[in-house]
């Protein structure tokens, strides 16, 4: 898949996670965006390296679960990073 399509589908794959995990995120759509692409990245690693998925194309549906997975991966990671350190602020 070209580095274009990850990016769409990082940013689809980031919106998703923040519908599937609702709740006050600081930085907006930008930091939605990134964590969705670097969800989708994560998403892909874990596909191959796990599960042995192809996730070569984009209209595969194995891609688009393992982006969203991997988005709500980073996305709780996020949670956990910037939630501690908001509170010890």
């Amino acid at each position: 898949m070209g580095f274009i399509a990850w990016i769409v589908l990082g940013l689809i794959a980031g919106a998703l996670a923040k519908a599937i995990m609702p709740g006050k995120d600081p930085g907006g759509i930008i930091v939605t965006m990134l964590l969705g692409i670097v969800g989708g990245v994560l998403g892909g690693w874990i596909g191959r390296t796990l599960f042995n998925a192809d996730v070569d194309s984009f209209f595969s549906l194995s891609s688009w679960l393992l982006a969203i997975l991997g988005a709500v991966i980073v996305l709780a990671i996020y949670r956990l990073v910037v939630g501690n350190r908001s509170s010890h602020a």
